[in-house]
């Protein structure tokens, strides 16, 4: 059994335990929508504010179908050097422009790039391949509207889109720059590896990425399906530069590994950060913990330098 005492310290506890407290002891048995209050309450919880010379204004990219909302942000009155294209996190059932707001908004700042968060649609209202599609029609939208380079850049379940969204576009003309991968769950096997290791984590359960699974896909079998899991691809070649980081103590860290392994074996760019000591969702506290604070860091040095089109690693 994974002893989490030793390789958890106490700022990354202490974390935890904040974001447990927002949640009942009946948790498990909540509705949908009684999560999303929740996590919403909880993200707003531990909201850090804007840097100084950051704006944003919230819009929405039209579809023949609906409307899919978005927000950017802007540094100043610099020009665009490079574009994030941000998909959040929150298992294809929680969140938007309100729970990451703070983060798209320290990554603009420090970086200098405009960030567009997309608030893509949910399920169990909208089941796969809607998320995906949405994240499609983003990244389309984007390489209309702007001319410079788009870096794809997502968290667990935004992870997961942007990396199906860089296995899509490999034949279009205009491609991503490159990928930043933040805990992503990318379709691995969860009978072995990290998701048996780490199956009790503290943030998150391989039963919670079951469970997350079930209620994207509607409990329709997507076996073999890359827009769901881009591990799945039998074919790793032409994809962008990648830099991956994922949560030592996560169930989803084997995703990560495996999918910079199977990257370099395809003859591309791809480095992975395996943060030792972290949990799922360690993005929220990045203010409040050394480790996540120095992930943080390199997360943004990593939209940096692909933004520019450097290779650092």
């Amino acid at each position: 059994m994974t002893d989490y005492k030793k390789l958890i310290d106490a700022e990354t506890w202490a974390f935890i335990d904040r974001t447990n407290s927002y949640y009942p002891p009946d948790a498990v048995d909540l509705t949908i929508a009684e999560q999303r209050v929740i996590y919403d309450r909880m993200c707003r919880g531990f909201f850090a504010g804007y840097p100084d010379n950051v704006t944003a204004k919230t819009s929405a990219i039209s579809t023949p179908t609906h409307d899919i909302p978005i927000r950017i942000y802007r540094a100043g009155e610099a020009g665009n050097a490079a574009v994030v294209l941000y998909f959040h996190g929150g298992g294809f059932i929680l969140g938007g422009l309100e729970s990451h707001d703070d983060v798209c908004a320290e990554l603009c700042g420090r970086t200098g790039f405009e960030v567009v968060s997309v608030d893509y649609r949910l399920s169990p209202e909208h089941v796969h391949p809607a998320h995906f599609d949405d994240a499609m029609s983003a990244f389309e939208w984007a390489t209309r509207v702007y001319s410079c380079p788009v870096v794809l850049c997502g968290d667990s379940a935004g992870g997961n889109l942007a990396a199906a969204v860089s296995h899509a576009t490999r034949g279009h003309k205009v491609k991503p720059a490159g990928q930043v991968l933040v805990y992503p769950a990318l379709g691995g096997d969860m009978s072995r590896g990290s998701y048996v290791r780490h199956a009790e984590a503290p943030m998150l359960t391989t039963r919670d990425v079951r469970y997350y699974e079930h209620v994207r896909t509607g409990g329709a079998d997507h076996t073999g399906d890359i827009a769901m899991a881009p591990l799945a691809d039998a074919n790793f070649a032409y994809l962008p530069p990648t830099v991956i980081f994922t949560a030592g103590c996560d169930p989803l860290a084997s995703d990560g590994e495996a999918y910079r392994d199977h990257v370099v074996a395809g003859g591309g760019l791809a480095f992975w950060f395996d943060e030792a000591g972290l949990v799922h969702g360690y993005l929220r506290a990045r203010h409040t913990v050394g480790r996540a604070r120095a992930s943080f860091t390199r997360i943004v040095g990593a939209v940096r330098a692909l933004g520019q089109g450097a290779w650092i690693w």
